[in-house]
């Protein structure tokens, strides 16, 4: 089962994603998974080894070259694949054929006591990812023990703010251009209301 914290991504190693590709299916298509994680996702593996090959930086972990490199314009491209390639893994770990149902009564709790309820939660993680204005990704996060809903840029992640993430959204068009089209906020309700691992994000409360 998709569960457990999430831990370190691996540079040297593409790791797999924890479904088959036609898994998430009717949300989220086989030929979707085939592109976002066969193109995109191994694309930024694949650039991120090039460049780093024969430098400092491949002997750091991806979360360690991600803060190290953040805000640096001659390190950018470095950055934007070692984000994008840690923001990828941890969205597949997000995700769960089928989804689990309610969050276990930890995280449930912590939600409730910051958003009201579960209803008015979701509302306010549907209505960040669907703002966000181009390409981009919608977070939960625990920021100084309070849960924040935050959106970030391209490859941005909230590690590099001191942020706990604990689940996320892929608003990037790859994600869902596909199966929606333009319809961003389909996705986006339907991923939320079907597809969601609540375990994977309270385990990530450490």
């Amino acid at each position: 089962m998709n569960t457990g914290k999430f831990e370190s991504v691996s540079v040297q190693l593409l790791m797999p994603l924890p479904f088959n590709d036609d898994a998430l299916s009717p949300v989220i298509s086989a030929n979707t998974i085939g592109f976002h994680y066969g193109k995109h996702h191994r694309a930024y593996f694949e650039n991120l080894n090039k460049l780093i090959t024969g430098t400092a930086f491949a002997e750091m972990t991806l979360e360690n070259i991600i803060t190290t490199t953040a805000g640096l314009e001659d390190k950018a491209a470095i950055f934007n694949n070692a984000a994008q390639l840690w923001n990828h893994t941890f969205y597949w770990r997000c995700l769960l054929p089928g989804g689990s149902g309610e969050p276990p009564a930890i995280l449930k709790h912590k939600i409730e006591t910051h958003f009201g309820n579960m209803g008015e939660f979701k509302k306010e993680l549907a209505a960040m990812a669907v703002s966000q204005f181009g390409s981009g990704w919608a977070w939960l996060a625990v920021d100084n023990d309070k849960l924040r809903i935050i959106k970030t840029s391209n490859a941005e992640t909230p590690l590099t703010k001191g942020m706990q993430p604990l689940l996320t959204i892929d608003v990037w068009e790859h994600a869902y251009y596909l199966d929606y089209q333009n319809r961003r906020a389909d996705y986006v309700t339907a991923v939320i209301e079907k597809l969601l691992n609540w375990n994977f994000a309270a385990d990530n409360l450490g």
